[in-house]
């Protein structure tokens, strides 16, 4: 099923087939490039953030997939049960796919929370799957639980990732996730979204017409034949 739309900078096409749902921002001018991202376990691809966040990918010229993952597309609502993160995966696998066919020459992988962890596991799975990966509010541990690190695969990381990352987030603090990636031998970067929580409302909210911009700059200045873990850098956008 598809459905598409005008907008002033953009195509939006909805997508609906047994493997793969949600919605594909076509850019006016496109660059070549394209970006897969994935939402967090109570929220889907009509996240208000990934919205915000696909509309200014394509405004840069990248076709932008939001997509439900797997476990969303069964169920309306709820978090995803412990058995279902294999099959997201997949569902991160196929919307990559998605682009690749239609001759995309790099394709970025992000999400946010939920979708940021299963788009670091995929990529630590298959290293040459993403260019780069896009990790908003990265779930380090559970609130209140700083001793349950998700950094495991860490070392296993071979993609270029910028983790973006508000200083009120209880899923990590700012200098629990830099002390985590320095285990990833990648080149990272952390960017600080000042007095922003877990949501990151900031990037859709106020000011998000000068940080989404900024955060892509950022993320284009990662480049992929950079494999030193030294180099790792860290930047705030400014309040």
């Amino acid at each position: 099923m598809t459905d598409v739309r005008g907008m002033d900078a953009e195509q939006i096409e909805r997508l609906d087939h047994p493997n793969l749902q949600g919605f594909l921002h076509r850019p006016s001018r496109p660059r070549g490039d394209g970006v897969v991202l994935a939402h967090g376990a109570g929220s889907s691809c009509q996240a208000p953030l990934l919205v915000s966040l696909a509309s200014a990918f394509a405004q840069a010229g990248f076709a932008a997939l939001r997509i439900n993952l797997p476990f969303r597309r069964e169920r309306p609502g709820g978090p995803p049960r412990p058995g279902d993160a294999a099959r997201d995966r997949e569902g991160l696998y196929h919307a990559v796919q998605q682009l690749r066919a239609q001759g995309l020459a790099q394709v970025i992988v992000g999400g946010h929370s939920y979708g940021a962890r299963q788009a670091t596991l995929l990529a630590a799975e298959d290293p040459y799957l993403a260019s780069r990966l896009l990790l908003l509010s990265y779930p380090l541990h559970p609130p209140r639980k700083p001793n349950q690190l998700r950094s495991l695969h860490f070392p296993q990381l071979k993609t270029p990732s910028l983790f973006v990352h508000g200083d009120r987030d209880p899923f990590a603090t700012v200098e629990e996730l830099r002390t985590a990636i320095e285990t990833i031998p990648a080149r990272t970067e952390v960017l600080v979204i000042p007095g922003a929580g877990h949501g990151l409302q900031a990037l859709f909210r106020g000011r998000s017409s000068s940080l989404l911009p900024a955060m892509i700059d950022r993320l284009e200045g990662l480049s992929i034949s950079s494999t030193a873990g030294a180099q790792q850098a860290a930047s705030t956008l400014p309040s």
